[in-house]
């Protein structure tokens, strides 16, 4: 009776796990579906599959608009995310650094202060930021995007690599001061390579992060060329009256698979990042 029980808990749990899994990757389902339509077939028929399969929502929308080709938009993307990732890993892991391992007046209220960020809504910020980046002549470049993720401005990570950094033994640190290495040599040498994990963990959480931002790349940027993919996909819809879903659909699926293959190379370093700066620290 016992086995029996366990099994029916299990499959059950089982069942559940699925159907909240399945209707939860439905709707991503359903795009990928959608872009091998005809766009006349996308919301007319009924069927989750295509009654034709057809690439020319993925040639139609890579051909993209204004004379410029996808390629732009995605070569803009990358740019913009991988500078903005190398920011927030440098700015992160320094400021990180200091409030685990260094002391210096004022620290705890300098870090309650970073904490307290963490609560102020992004969009309390948004009038005196576009003010300061339009005195600077900053508006439509990539300057407001990119500058500010050198400056330590994502508390979230900066707490999150605290907590890891607070893991490592202190007595690495001294035997390195004995051995004459100086504040940025054990930031190098040795804080560096033994946060990877957590390191990683920011890398994939900012690249998502800023690869999927929309606000902020539709409020900055104006000129066409300089669009990245989250701008560009919406333009799909306004130029051409809704008429283009089918290569929007398309063009989000290719969107998406820069995101699919980071996270599953080192979704592992995701799990152990997070689990250890909580548990260590």
């Amino acid at each position: 009776m016992i086995y029996k029980r366990r099994l029916r808990n299990t499959i059950l749990t089982h069942a559940v796990v699925i159907f909240v899994g399945f209707a939860m990757i439905y709707p991503l389902l359903w795009m990928v579906s959608s872009s091998f339509k005809p766009s006349s077939e996308i919301f007319a028929a009924s069927s989750f599959l295509p009654k034709e399969w057809t690439l020319e929502n993925y040639i139609q929308g890579w051909e993209g608009f204004s004379g410029y080709t996808f390629t732009t938009f995605y070569l803009n993307s990358f740019l913009v995310t991988g500078l903005v990732v190398v920011g927030i890993v440098l700015s992160s892991t320094l400021t990180a650094f200091a409030f685990s391992k260094i002391n210096f007046k004022f620290k705890g209220i300098f870090f309650s202060i970073m904490i307290l960020t963490l609560m102020l809504p992004k969009h309390v910020k948004i009038i005196p930021q576009y003010i300061i980046f339009t005195k600077l002549g900053w508006i439509n470049t990539y300057l407001p995007l990119i500058v500010p993720s050198f400056f330590g401005i994502q508390g979230f990570f900066i707490f999150q690599m605290v907590q890891y950094m607070k893991s490592i033994p202190f007595t690495l640190f001294e035997a390195a001061r004995i051995d004459g290495c100086s504040i940025f040599g054990i930031y190098r040498k040795i804080v560096m390579p033994l946060s990877l994990p957590c390191i990683i963990t920011t890398i994939i959480l900012g690249f998502m992060w800023t690869w999927n931002d929309f606000f902020s790349q539709l409020l900055y940027l104006s000129d066409v060329k300089k669009f990245t993919i989250s701008i560009a996909l919406r333009m799909f819809v306004d130029t051409s009256g809704g008429s283009s879903w089918g290569a929007m659909f398309a063009m989000s699926v290719v969107s998406l698979l820069p995101l699919f293959a980071l996270f599953l190379i080192f979704q592992r370093y995701i799990v152990e990042g997070v689990t250890s700066g909580s548990i260590k620290g």
